[in-house]
């Protein structure tokens, strides 16, 4: 990872520079530059004379940046032969050439989407963000979101809910995705998923599978599910998961019910042979803003994501969390020399040495923590366009055009711009690297530039760093 996290910040440098930023918008956006640089994978041949002349431009940056860095070009090429890693690499370069860099990056597309597929659910959670809106989408629409998401240089869409399972339009919708290049994810709570029905998620290009899963108790997660029974059915389904070669991460939410349970559900997680784990915060937001006298408390979270970082060291199993926080926890034990891994965003860990710490910073800050309406967005089973999937402000719909509303949006623009003067965090030193959960934020005080009153750096910025690690077998106390 020391290599990756050089390499991006050498590749700052040469792409800053005007004839750079220059050629990359002139050669046109996102759909033009990932065909030059399957062009230059070898993936495609040139088409025409323009290809052939803008194929050769491109080609030559990125030779000259593999050079300057060390990287052994047809290993270079050999990476960008993957669907996803070219898409990644098109949407960065073409959001370069559109923005410039940014501290975050901003992008002419989110990386991910999270699709809440579907109302339909089988269970009645006590934390669940979903709220029902009328006139889903028809089949055909559904797959003409696909259509959009994928021409505006989407790189990875999440199917959630409800409960995704329980859609029809599911495999259909899935199969198109995986069609059209993107990496396709399905979030579930697992207690639909038999032998066959995770044999036909592999079949219709899923590449991971997020199975909700709250406590290693049963009657704890039935509890929390609001259906008896639910648990065992949950395990099958990651059983059943992990048997067809999915990929699979187990997700659960951390409360003051179940905080005690994570180390449980992280030996569990290993002893199934997960890929992942995925701890959520609680946000205030749907059946979840009725229950939060269930909320960690900034101590508590803080606690929480060093023990997860913990974790996340040991290997074998990817631990991260949604807390954007999780990214200053990483970077300042990694700064002192208390690990080797960061985590930028809750999808992506990275191992850095201690030497490459001032590089691994600007990666983080590069990839900017908190990703709602930057990095990432929603999207509702209506069609309504959300920051976040935890975050009720509907900034547009995919009627309109997915693209346009994620360029033109008020609210989604005003999330990319960390030192704007109505951003609460604007003044910490973490602001890049962090941002504050949004969704927490606009859940307690309606204000999505606010502080999370959660975060621990709101309550005593000038000790974070200090005694902020407390290895303990109790995580809550």
């Amino acid at each position: 990872m020391a290599d990756t996290v050089q390499f991006v910040q050498n590749l700052k440098r040469l792409l800053e520079s005007n004839a750079v930023r220059g050629l990359l918008k002139s050669i046109g956006g996102f759909e033009a530059i990932e065909r030059y640089l399957a062009i230059y994978a070898g993936c495609r041949n040139a088409g025409g004379m323009k290809e052939k002349i803008n194929s050769s431009l491109l080609s030559g940056v990125l030779s000259q940046a593999a050079a300057r860095f060390g990287v052994d070009e047809e290993t270079l090429k050999h990476t960008l032969e993957d669907d996803a890693y070219r898409r990644g690499t098109a949407n960065v370069l073409a959001s370069i050439g559109e923005f410039g860099i940014t501290m975050p990056q901003r992008l002419v597309a989110p990386f991910l989407v999270v699709w809440n597929f579907t109302t339909k659910c089988n269970l009645r959670c006590k934390h669940c963000y979903a709220a029902g809106r009328r006139g889903e989408l028809s089949l055909e629409q559904k797959l003409d979101v696909v259509d959009q998401l994928a021409d505006a240089g989407v790189v990875a869409l999440a199917i959630s809910g409800g409960e995704p399972l329980m859609e029809d339009d599911l495999w259909e919708v899935a199969s198109h995705a995986a069609e059209r290049g993107l990496v396709v994810n399905v979030a579930t709570n697992g207690t639909l998923i038999d032998e066959d029905a995770a044999l036909k998620l592999k079949e219709a290009g899923t590449t991971y599978v997020e199975i909700s899963l709250d406590s290693y108790i049963p009657e704890v997660h039935d509890t929390f599910r609001g259906v008896k029974g639910a648990y065992e059915r949950t395990i099958e389904g990651i059983r059943h998961c992990v048997e067809a070669g999915l990929m699979v991460g187990i997700a659960t939410t951390a409360t003051k019910l179940n905080i005690e349970h994570i180390p449980h559900i992280i030996e569990l997680a290993r002893n199934m042979k997960v890929d992942s784990v995925v701890v959520f915060n609680l946000v205030p937001t749907g059946r979840a803003s009725q229950n939060l006298e269930l909320d960690l408390d900034p101590q508590e979270r803080w606690r929480l994501l060093n023990y997860l970082y913990d974790e996340l060291e040991k290997g074998e199993l990817e631990v991260f969390s949604t807390s954007p926080a999780y990214a200053v926890v990483a970077l300042q034990r990694v700064a002192k020399g208390e690990g080797h891994e960061i985590s930028p965003t809750h999808f992506a860990g990275m191992k850095v040495s201690t030497e490459s710490f001032e590089h691994a910073n600007i990666l983080a800050e590069f990839i900017g923590g908190c990703g709602a309406g930057r990095i990432y967005c929603g999207i509702e089973a209506n069609g309504d366009i959300t920051p976040c999937v935890f975050l009720p402000i509907v900034v547009g719909n995919v009627r309109e055009g997915f693209q346009k509303v994620w360029l033109e949006s008020d609210v989604l623009n005003s999330l990319r711009d960390r030192d704007g003067e109505h951003y609460e965090c604007r003044g910490c030193e973490y602001r890049y690297v962090c941002g504050g959960c949004r969704a927490r934020a606009y859940g307690y005080t309606k204000d999505v530039l606010a502080a999370d009153p959660g975060c621990r750096l709101v309550e005593e910025v000038s000790t974070v760093g200090g005694n902020a690690h407390q290895p303990s077998s109790t995580i809550g106390h």
